[in-house]
């Protein structure tokens, strides 16, 4: 087996890299696993795959929360798993 060696610049260039790639990877955790994740209403029609007259149903019948700020409106993730949840029709055992 060869000896494998590298000088102290390399190193210090490998852990420069490698605590940047750490921060990068707990923001992306935090932002990740937040209850504060919002979803815009193009980004939740899209992820839903539904129209904007449904959005609109779901919204006035309070089948999902949202939040509105002048006339954009966002919802949470929290609140798209719940409906999910809430709707979720497990696997028939045969």
């Amino acid at each position: 087996m060869e000896d494998f060696s590298i000088t102290q610049k390399e190193a210090e260039r490998i852990y420069v890299k490698i605590a940047s790639l750490e921060v990068s990877i707990k923001k992306q955790q935090q932002y990740i696993n937040s209850e504060d994740l919002f979803f815009d209403n193009v980004e939740f029609m899209q992820l839903m795959n539904i129209s904007v007259r449904t959005a609109q149903k779901w919204r006035d019948g309070k089948i999902i929360g949202f939040s509105q700020v002048g006339s954009k409106i966002y919802y949470r993730l929290s609140d798209i798993q719940k409906l999910l949840n809430e709707n979720y029709n497990p696997k028939r055992e045969s």
